[in-house]
């Protein structure tokens, strides 16, 4: 992503919205459906700034690998976490058979060859090992937004599980999320396409909207992890090594 995308993100991921109540639901499809054993070896892949490190920390020891320099100083600041430079498919150093859990929260759509990243790190999960990705959902919600933070595509339900099937992973379970804020998410871009708006959507709204909306997508964790939605702005799948 553009400096400028990760210098935004460090300043509001703490209170924004959109992580605030992505990091609840997360804490869900974790304890629902990952259910890391105590004290568990956890590895993020694009840790960004930082900000998902202390939820994850609550399930284990965490290692965290990030590619871009200054948000890898910021994050290892912010954290403690010696976090480790690489990209994948091939450019990172990671034991074999280490983690209880692999995360990959809104990476994967940023990674050229998705089905290779997740291919070489499934030697990297312990014997029932599980991998949490989350991305963006719907092609037909491209948008300038998409642009300006660099995604390669947008998923549908059948190719992120066509792609986690092709790097020798079993879907245990996948969900969209974000869902009840779709209709408003829809409306947003329309109005952007209509004005030619560019850049991403990332600015921080007055406290009383903010709040609004941080409530609405957070309400999703009492349902989401249990009982998979068929609809949303995002996608989120869990799943395990396959056995033959």
């Amino acid at each position: 992503m553009d400096r400028a995308i990760y210098d935004n993100m460090a300043k509001i991921d703490g209170e924004h919205w959109w992580f605030v109540a992505r990091r609840k639901l997360i804490a869900t499809l974790v304890e629902q459906q990952v259910q890391p054993p105590p004290d568990a070896r956890i590895l993020e892949i694009g840790a960004g700034t930082g900000s998902n490190i202390a939820l994850l920390q609550r399930y284990g020891v965490v290692d965290a690998v990030e590619p871009d320099d200054a948000a890898r100083a910021f994050a290892t600041a912010r954290t403690g976490v010696a976090i480790k430079d690489g990209l994948l498919p091939d450019g990172v150093d990671l034991a074999d058979g280490a983690y209880d859990m692999i995360a990959m929260l809104d990476v994967l759509e940023h990674i050229p060859g998705d089905r290779e990243a997740l291919a070489a790190l499934a030697p990297k999960l312990a014997p029932g090992g599980r991998i949490l990705v989350t991305v963006p959902a719907n092609p037909w919600l491209w948008s300038p937004h998409d642009v300006a933070h660099h995604h390669q595509r947008r998923y549908t339900a059948k190719t992120l599980r066509d792609i986690f099937d092709g790097a020798g992973f079993r879907v245990r379970y996948l969900t969209h999320f974000n869902s009840l804020l779709l209709p408003l998410v829809i409306a947003a871009r329309a109005v952007g396409k209509l004005t030619g708006r560019e850049g991403g959507d990332d600015a921080m709204p007055g406290a009383t909207v903010n709040g609004i909306l941080e409530a609405t997508f957070a309400a999703e964790r009492h349902w989401v992890g249990r009982h998979p939605m068929r609809f949303g702005v995002s996608l989120g799948a869990v799943a395990e090594m396959a056995t033959h």
